[in-house]
């Protein structure tokens, strides 16, 4: 699918340049068309699991209606007294309701814009990306990525070091405090080894020649085409469009 292809540095550097765009807009109903234009171009352009993005994208639903709700409920009065608006049985000063209203939908338009780049760029091409067209430094890009690929075994370590307590006998926490003590437990053997892991890690790539060096070469290499530059298109045309309507 063509968003899954294109790159990731201008797939970001999109996202972030619509972010501003949307802080500048208090309508609601162009919040509201783009975010059905965003919504749609994930699912038409990319190839996305809609119940997997249901489930991350239902969090900032509820938060954001915890932003209308204490936008309308903390809001100054209302020098407009005579324009009301009856929202499930509620009369709301109309003003009030629509700046929390456009509030609301520009934290559920930065949750699709943030979730069309996530669902559609691998981690591991999008950091490549950054060293080779943003000019990230090739030690803080790694850096991250060697992070990133040690979560996983974080999690493995914390189920061994629990396994090998439970084999010792040491009892198992049932109430929070007992929890929480038991991670605290957990924390040091945890992290004594994800040093000894980072070391190992830091020795093989010297080992391999890595220096840090901004000019080095590049099993997989990335660039800008002219096909990239269709995400900002459809996308800038969607906010547009729905500022002009």
């Amino acid at each position: 699918m063509l968003l899954n292809h294109l790159n990731p540095s201008i797939k970001a550097l999109t996202v972030c340049i619509l972010i501003v765009h949307l802080a500048f807009v208090f309508e609601p109903m162009t919040v509201l068309l783009f975010l059905i234009w965003t919504i749609a171009a994930t699912f038409i352009f990319g190839r996305v699991n809609w119940k997997k993005y249901v489930l991350y994208f239902l969090p900032f639903f509820i938060f954001a209606i915890g932003m209308l709700w204490t936008t309308i409920a903390f809001a100054d009065p209302s020098e407009h007294t005579n324009e009301v608006i009856t929202v499930l049985g509620l009369t709301l000063p109309l003003d009030s309701f629509l700046v929390a209203l456009a509030l609301s939908l520009r934290i559920l338009n930065v949750a699709a814009l943030s979730l069309m780049f996530i669902f559609t760029t691998n981690t591991v091409d999008f950091i490549l990306s950054l060293i080779q067209q943003l000019k990230l430094p090739p030690k803080i890009a790694y850096g991250v990525l060697a992070g990133y690929r040690f979560l996983p075994m974080m999690k493995d370590e914390i189920k061994i070091i629990h396994a090998a307590h439970q084999v010792r006998g040491v009892s198992q926490g049932k109430s929070l405090k007992d929890k929480l003590s038991q991670y605290k437990r957990f924390a040091i053997p945890l992290l004594a080894s994800a040093i000894r892991r980072a070391e190992r890690t830091a020795v093989a790539m010297e080992s391999k020649g890595f220096t840090g060096d901004r000019n080095r070469t590049f099993y997989r290499r990335f660039f800008i085409t002219k096909r990239d530059f269709i995400l900002p298109g459809i996308l800038l045309f969607g906010f547009w469009g729905a500022w002009f309507l």
